[in-house]
């Protein structure tokens, strides 16, 4: 992907992760490639039937935008086994991080699940989840967690990001900074923790590290507030924890996401202008828009606008189009 050539629309939307409806391509994709030029696709159940249907929607997903004359897309999906696996069978189905005994079983899912998402025309796994929850903290990621040791669940981590990306599939580790104390949904509301960095240091923070040190393709930032880290936005719209912690803290130069920006946390508290104005200052890739709606549109737009009004917006742009760049260049090919 020549960076130099995109137009400004073109780096707009390589900005965008979005949702769509449906089971095959359509209208709505149309529009979401030919129109917005979005850098990516993320798949839920309700656009997956069967492993034919899958491989002839990804298909036609990478033929329309290469004949558009756009870069190929992120193609992306949560498939971390247990309780949140959006591919069903005749795919092959695993427990879940909690029920694994070692590194084996973690390779064991990273080989075969990357080869099952690569032969569909899968690109990247949201996954695998670095959250800590502590003993005796009833989280509500409990059923989705290595578990309680953040030694274990580096170990266990680092093996699934090494095997995922070693068989052609991005891996995104999540949720940064973490969110394994957290007791109440992001789904649903905006929770908020009292932790400070420094406190993280000795747990939430060591699986991240790990993958980053282990040259993970992405990281995906929460929606939990950190009030002694940033008192005012959560860890998916802050300064201070995508950029001052993750970027220059602890040195992470990969590509970064937000979750799924349709969640109650965000979408109870910020209309969609503020919130890509956030993103845009605050050194984040890629805004995740899972559901169909007028938000895709309209953060297209706020995005499109901001870079034509601001140099600083442009020069941050430019950085998270060469780590798009980068990540299309080594893992995506015609």
């Amino acid at each position: 992907m020549d960076m130099a050539a995109l137009s400004p629309e073109q780096a707009a939307g390589q900005r965008l992760m979005v949702g769509f409806d449906g089971i095959e391509f359509n209208p709505e994709l149309r529009f979401l490639i030919d129109t917005l030029k979005v850098g990516g696709i993320v798949f839920f159940a309700g656009n997956l039937v069967n492993p034919e249907q899958i491989k002839a929607l990804c298909a036609s997903i990478q033929a329309y935008a290469r004949a558009c004359g756009q870069p190929p897309l992120f193609i992306a999906i949560d498939q971390e086994g247990g309780r949140v696996a959006r591919l069903k069978e005749p795919l092959t189905q695993f427990p879940g991080n909690p029920k694994m005994k070692g590194p084996e079983d973690a390779m064991v899912f990273a080989r075969t699940t990357s080869n099952e998402l690569r032969t569909l025309g899968i690109n990247m796994n949201l996954a695998p989840v670095l959250d800590v929850v502590p003993e005796g903290v009833e989280g509500v990621m409990a059923d989705r967690v290595f578990g309680p040791d953040p030694i274990w669940v580096s170990q266990l981590g680092v093996v699934v990001i090494e095997h995922l990306q070693t068989n052609k599939i991005m891996a995104v580790a999540k949720h940064f900074p973490g969110i394994g104390r957290t007791i109440l949904d992001s789904h649903l509301e905006m929770p908020d923790l009292e932790t400070d960095a420094d406190a993280m240091e000795t747990s939430d923070l060591i699986p991240f590290q790990a993958a980053i040190k282990n040259n993970v393709a992405g990281i995906m930032l929460s929606h939990i507030l950190y009030k002694k880290m940033d008192p005012h936005w959560p860890a998916s719209l802050s300064t201070a924890i995508a950029g001052d912690l993750l970027r220059r803290r602890m040195g992470y130069g990969g590509l970064t996401m937000t979750d799924d920006l349709d969640m109650g946390a965000i979408k109870k508290n910020y209309d969609i202008h503020t919130v890509i104005r956030r993103i845009l200052v605050s050194d984040i890739d890629i805004a995740l828009i899972c559901h169909a709606g007028p938000d895709i549109e309209n953060a297209f737009k706020e995005i499109l606008d901001a870079q034509s009004r601001s140099e600083s917006i442009q020069a941050k742009g430019g950085e998270s189009l060469r780590r798009i760049s980068e990540l299309k260049s080594k893992y995506l090919h015609r």
